[in-house]
């Protein structure tokens, strides 16, 4: 059976047996040449002029050293980078997917989870999957990046075990007209490059612009910004060199020799450090007044370079320093990256891992043919929406009628729905039952407090006398408690004020007629008496 790769190319064994690169050795013995040394717009300019040429030495050997040099261009990149390598991600199946296409997509991911890159140096352990992510994001600024594939044995299958990321500078575009001047190639003796081994590369092309391949890096922004504070920061080291220092004028006599003129030079500029000198008789040096000025114009030129990287790599710039008008804390109303510049950079790396790395190992080892039928890679970019405005407004939609899928509510919230068989799983509280006013009848069918009480202490037995004698005095204290309130509520309502109350309240309370209450009190301690007794004595004949 042929095997072919993403392209649809037949693919070459010679891939699973030596890495690519094994056979270029001028290409492990090239060292970088800084191209930032002495870097002028007129030099920038060819360097990226060459590039659209096909060659690419210069221009991302440029792009390190811009990435090493700046420390604000390395924060911001990081932060882009490493915004992707903290998602969560999946290997998910196809839609409507069998059974074997689960198993596949399962079998995939313990095979990206098996992965390692090398070491960076001696001692230090080998990285996993999450440096993989982190190596192809690499190309987010040079449009770029390419991991080479060491495939070897792991548990019976032909595995992918270490992916190892080779500079850009290593590649080419084909110079022979009529050629695709988007094609990487591998730079070897000859002018077009060697062609990439199929399953032999992780080959991420990230596009944060239209355009050609060695156009399409974020770098290619950010040379500009680069160079221009670069001469800002310079001259801002000059101006602070020369700054509160007198002008020195040193004066020398016509007959002076060469000799007098450099020790006198000397003189002058090492006055200005050492405080001290030594001249030849008949000279002189003259200190005139201090230099002026201050640093506020290189100041706002390296902020304002530092504005224009910020937002050509993270979309703004309350992320990732004090803005213009304003402070970081403003930055609450950006994400730390635009949602949507991650959303677009993890789907462009969804595509490159399924394609150069889910693919190869399922073709090679399970005999996948349909890369539309593939396993792929999902990153999980879904933002949690806010908790408690969803809990206040669901229960209202809710008693409106709409009919809200449970499901949707799992995953807006991004709280994982319990299996059938958890028991482990969290419930509402019950409400305690609601109070009845004061002025509504009871319900004689409804249950006594104490026979509540009994029924939730697990007391099923029927109810007793004293719960009927309970209900019976009950109803009778409320059906008089209108003439003993009445009085109370009235001083209430024509109280102005603390003290008017106060004296209503000593008028009402001598007004109320305590005989209904006395007769009330009489009559229920009565029955209780008469209750009391019959249940003493009648309890001791019921046992016998």
């Amino acid at each position: 059976m042929t095997i072919l790769d993403h392209r649809g190319l037949p693919f070459e064994k010679d891939a699973l047996r030596e890495p690519q690169t094994s056979k270029l050795m001028q290409l492990r013995s090239e060292f970088e040449n800084h191209p930032s040394r002495g870097l002028t717009p007129p030099k920038l300019a060819r360097i990226l002029q060459a590039a659209e040429q096909g060659d690419l030495i210069a221009q991302h050997e440029l792009f390190q050293d811009i990435e090493e040099k700046d420390g604000h261009i390395f924060s911001v990149m990081q932060t882009r980078r490493l915004a992707l390598q903290g998602l969560d991600w999946d290997v998910a199946a196809p839609e409507d997917a069998t059974p074997a296409e689960e198993e596949l997509a399962a079998f995939a991911k313990a095979a990206l989870l098996g992965m390692q890159t090398p070491p960076r140096s001696p001692g230090e352990p080998q990285g996993d999957f999450s440096d993989v992510l982190l190596d192809l994001t690499d190309g987010i600024g040079h449009g770029f990046s390419a991991l080479e594939l060491e495939w070897g044995n792991r548990d019976g299958m032909k595995m992918p075990l270490r992916a190892t990321h080779r500079p850009q500078a290593w590649f080419t575009t084909p110079k022979t007209p009529g050629a695709d001047r988007n094609e990487l190639r591998l730079r070897d003796e000859s002018a077009d490059g060697q062609e990439l081994w199929p399953f032999g590369w992780v080959l991420h092309r990230h596009k944060s612009r239209s355009g050609y391949v060695a156009r399409s890096g974020l770098f290619r922004m950010l040379v500009w910004p680069f160079i221009f504070k670069n001469y800002a920061v310079r001259d801002l080291a000059e101006f602070l060199e020369i700054y509160g220092l007198p002008l020195r004028v040193g004066t020398y006599s016509p007959t002076a020799t060469k000799e007098d003129k450099a020790t006198l030079l000397r003189a002058v500029v090492g006055i200005g450090h050492d405080a001290a000198a030594i001249i030849p008789e008949g000279m002189l040096i003259d200190f005139k007044e201090a230099a002026k000025g201050d640093n506020k114009a290189f100041e706002a030129m390296i902020s304002h370079m530092e504005r224009i990287i910020s937002k050509v790599v993270l979309g703004g710039t309350l992320t990732s320093g004090e803005g213009e008008h304003g402070t970081q804390a403003l930055g609450k109303i950006h994400n730390e990256v635009r949602h949507d510049i991650l959303e677009a950079d993890a789907r462009q790396l969804e595509g490159t891992v399924t394609n150069h790395l889910i693919y190869p190992i399922l073709a090679i080892n399970k005999g996948v043919t349909d890369i539309r039928r593939c396993p792929r890679l999902v990153f999980d970019t879904q933002e949690p929406e806010d908790v408690k405005l969803y809990a206040d407004s669901i229960p209202k939609l809710v008693s409106l009628g709409m009919r809200i899928k449970r499901s949707w509510a799992h995953d807006k919230l991004k709280i994982p729905e319990a299996d059938e068989g958890d028991k482990d799983i969290l419930v509402a509280a019950k409400a305690a039952p609601a109070a009845a006013p004061a002025d509504q009848e009871p319900d004689p069918a409804a249950p006594s407090k104490r026979a509540r009480l009994r029924a939730q202490a697990g007391d099923q037995a029927p109810p007793d006398e004293l719960d009927v004698l309970s209900e019976d005095m009950l109803a009778e204290w409320q059906g008089g408690m209108g003439e003993l309130v009445d009085p109370v509520q009235a001083a209430l309502a024509a109280a102005t004020s603390f003290e008017d109350f106060s004296q209503a309240l000593e008028a009402g309370l001598a007004a109320i007629p305590d005989g209904q209450l006395v007769d009330l009190l009489a009559r229920g301690s009565f029955a209780a008496r008469i209750w009391g007794r019959l249940n003493r004595v009648a309890k001791p004949a019921a046992e016998k």
